[in-house]
């Protein structure tokens, strides 16, 4: 059933150009049977192995983890498609988005490097075409920079993987405690380039801020995980890497946030946040399937509903009333990432919180301010009842799977709905509220793209390498 599962997006994929008219419908159901598909592994934890080529450790693997990661790529596809679906988008796009989506449930159920390897490579050539999909001047020069990015990135991975398998006579994420240093700096500066982890990530924000509104939104709901999720589950594999993993996590969560409270553009403060929310995800291995499934319903719409915004300039939102309901949809959204009771963003935070170790708890809580004070922006906006502007067809069937999805999913961890629970996440609100109506809202500092930069990019990946090495080796 597994291998059908995996199988069956390529092969509706490549079908729809056969049958243009049956591409939405096509869609749909695959991202349907991938949200059924998590479901089950949710519910039912029992981890199922399959061994595809035992003398070279070639093996997928699902269980819970990879449940909650498939479950999100499922929800977020759907809600993509849903809007889309009466905008007149081609079979090539909805071609592109299936490809894309089994592409990144594959990502979500490798358990070796070169398995891996193949499906990040799909994943960029894919994402590549969805990006470029307006095939304007600046869409296909973002395009070409995340593939140039992405693809040297992985030439590097590829090396590591090949030390794995030199010192183990196997890719299995395993074989990462016998490699040799380099092994493991090759293998994560791939992954954490391809997950927008840390300095090395920052190809994220143009990418997926000057993406179309739905591809931005499958980038930053589930699309980038994938990089995301073998490095959890190497730090749950393997004692020796989830300091890590952890260490990238709370550099990545501050980095993101730190850019994402100065930012001026509404789609750039998003991307710069979807780096934060992922420092999140590594920050606490044991839970990361929750925030991951937390974070990728909150993104996408956000995202979604930037695009339906007057305008991407915060300056001019503040002088241009917004529609009211599209305004709800916004607050919901941001009190979720937030923090806020009553929104499984609420028990992501709690659960994440509490299995943070000692060093982490500090920074980690400076992120979470952090965050409340990039989406003040948002809450503090002006609205009307009677706006002009209305959101695109399709805008409120996505909104009802993402944001319905955060109220079903805060059922999922009722315990954290305690006292002193509720008590932190409120003040840590009430406080980034203060922050920005004082501070914040009045400043005019705005952070230097320098790092962004495509003749900057391969520079940093040289220092992130040399950094994982002395890393590997302490």
């Amino acid at each position: 059933m597994t291998i059908a599962w995996i199988a069956l997006p390529l092969f509706m994929g490549f079908s729809s150009y056969l049958l243009p008219k049956t591409a939405r419908y096509l869609g749909l159901m695959v991202s349907l049977l991938s949200m059924a598909y998590g479901l089950w592994h949710i519910v039912v934890p029992e981890p199922e192995t399959l061994r595809l080529l035992d003398s070279f450790g070639v093996t997928l693997m699902v269980d819970s983890l990879s449940g909650f990661f498939i479950l999100t790529n499922g929800l977020v596809t759907a809600a993509v498609i849903l809007y889309c679906w009466a905008q007149g988008k081609s079979a090539f796009f909805y071609a592109q988005a299936i490809i894309l989506h089994g592409s990144v449930n594959s990502a979500f159920i490798c358990a070796d490097f070169i398995s891996l390897y193949v499906a990040l490579e799909v994943i960029s050539i894919a994402t590549f075409l969805l990006v470029s999909y307006s095939r304007t001047n600046k869409s296909i020069w973002v395009g070409l920079r995340y593939l140039f990015v992405s693809n040297t990135a992985m030439l590097f991975y590829l090396i590591g993987a090949l030390l794995v398998y030199q010192a183990n006579q196997s890719f299995a994420y395993e074989g990462l405690a016998q490699g040799p240093p380099e092994a493991i700096a090759l293998l994560f500066l791939g992954m954490l380039t391809k997950g927008g982890i840390f300095v090395s990530g920052l190809w994220l924000p143009l990418t997926h801020s000057e993406s179309e509104t739905p591809v931005s939104a499958m980038l930053s709901g589930s699309v980038i995980k994938a990089g995301v999720f073998p490095m959890v589950r190497c730090a749950l594999m393997l004692e020796s890497i989830d300091p890590i993993v952890r260490l990238f996590g709370v550099g990545t969560a501050l980095l993101g946030v730190g850019y994402a409270m100065l930012e001026k553009d509404t789609k750039r403060m998003l991307a710069f946040h979807t780096v934060s929310q992922l420092g999140f995800v590594l920050a606490a291995p044991p839970v990361a399937g929750f925030y991951a499934l937390t974070h990728g319903l909150v993104k996408s719409a956000l995202f979604l509903i930037a695009g339906n915004l007057p305008s991407r300039k915060f300056k001019e939102l503040k002088q241009t009333a917004i529609a009211t309901p599209v305004w709800i949809a916004l607050v919901l959204a941001s009190f979720s990432i937030s923090g806020f009771p009553l929104l499984s963003g609420f028990g992501a935070k709690v659960l994440t919180m509490k299995t943070l170790l000692p060093w982490q708890v500090i920074a980690m809580n400076l992120a979470a301010l952090g965050t409340t004070i990039s989406f003040a922006k948002f809450i503090f906006l002006p609205h009307e009842s009677q706006s002009e502007s209305s959101p695109k067809p399709g805008f409120w069937m996505a909104m009802v799977i993402l944001l319905g999805g955060l109220f079903v999913a805060n059922i999922a961890y009722y315990k954290a709905y305690t006292l002193v629970n509720m008590v932190k996440p409120l003040a840590t609100i009430g406080a980034g509220w203060l922050v920005y109506l004082l501070v914040v809202q009045r400043s005019q500092l705005k952070l230097p793209q320098l790092l962004e930069r495509f003749e900057h990019l391969m520079g940093v990946m040289t220092l992130v390498l040399i950094t994982l090495f002395w890393m590997a080796v302490a």
